[in-house]
């Protein structure tokens, strides 16, 4: 059976779809922008500063699960320019021991909601 995750720690959706469904020990986690979840803004500052928001975000909602960055075995990031891949990179690679990091995805794409430069999913097991 399938469980909705929801926290206000995180953006509230914007449309039909859930932050997170956990079903057994899978959490799938809905793409995550850098929209502040208190005031539904978008931080785009810089590129660091961007990615540092939708991770945040995706902690919110990996905790409201009762789980961490060290539960994700699976990501997908989607990036406006793939030039920004180092700078996102680095930001994103913050969050993970190196060692057991999940396995990913990259890709750039030719748009994103709200006009973002970045995107983030992950899986997640218990």
């Amino acid at each position: 059976m399938k469980k909705i995750i929801f926290t206000d720690k995180a953006p509230a959706p914007i449309g039909p779809y859930n932050q997170a469904v956990l079903f057994g020990n899978m959490l799938y986690t809905s793409g995550q922008i850098a929209l502040h979840p208190l005031t539904m803004k978008l931080v785009l500052d810089d590129i660091e500063t961007e990615t540092k928001q939708v991770m945040e975000n995706m902690k919110a909602v990996l905790e409201a699960a009762d789980m961490t960055f060290d539960n994700v075995v699976k990501t997908t990031i989607f990036i406006m320019d793939m030039g920004d891949f180092v700078r996102i990179n680095a930001v994103y690679g913050s969050y993970f021991d190196e060692n057991t990091a999940p396995a990913r995805e990259t890709v750039q794409v030719a748009g994103l909601p709200k006009g973002v430069n970045v995107e983030i999913s992950m899986v997640a097991v218990k």
